[in-house]
């Protein structure tokens, strides 16, 4: 009878078999401890993106007017620095100066959630001021274009709107976008709006 070679019977060690042969050999974690990615530090790209947004935060807090600054919650350290900006000269050393205060920022939670809050409320009145400032630009665009049938849905919200003023602002605005005129009455119908929508709101 023929038999094989000793050397068939080996059977060899594949990667895979190494793998299992580790996987079995290792302690086992409940599924619920491991946190693969509790161990992993952050790539250089997500380092790069928070240091850019600290530096952002970093020339918003600059822009802001003293009163609205000392109202902040900042460390020493960081205080001390916004207030040595204002003696540094030449653009090279304001931008080192920036990243240093965006390494400050870092270190101080308060003073970091303190400048966000700011720069957030800043940024909410922003877009209200623009949202309000739109509106209005409708509110011109209606009258010159629509005449009469906007005029009277004005009136209809601010009863107390001198409607001769209005009539003569529109009328003399079309005229001047007709001659392709500068927008004086144009701007003029514009403040005279925004009078009206602050003395409806306040």
């Amino acid at each position: 009878m023929y038999r094989l070679p000793p050397a068939a019977y080996r059977v060899r060690a594949t990667p895979c078999r190494y793998l299992a042969q580790r996987y079995l050999l290792s302690p086992m974690i409940p599924e619920d401890e491991q946190h693969p990615e509790e161990d992993l530090p952050p790539s250089k790209s997500a380092v790069k993106r928070e240091m850019l947004t600290l530096q952002s935060l970093a020339e918003r807090l600059l822009e802001q007017g003293d009163q609205r600054i000392a109202r902040l919650e900042l460390g020493p350290s960081l205080r001390a620095a916004v207030d040595e900006y204002a003696r540094i000269k030449g653009r090279g050393a304001q931008r080192r100066h920036i990243r240093r205060l965006a390494r400050l920022l870092d270190e101080d939670p308060e003073g970091l959630a303190s400048v966000r809050a700011l720069i957030g409320e800043e940024d909410r009145q922003s877009a209200q001021d623009k949202a309000h400032f739109k509106r209005l630009e409708r509110w011109r665009s209606r009258l010159l274009e629509e005449g009469d049938g906007a005029l009277s849905e004005l009136i209809a919200q601010h009863p107390q709107a001198d409607i001769q003023h209005l009539r003569r602002l529109i009328r003399t605005a079309q005229g001047e976008a007709a001659a392709d005129k500068p927008p004086s009455a144009a701007r003029k119908l514009f403040r005279y709006l925004r009078e009206l929508d602050e003395a409806g709101t306040g």
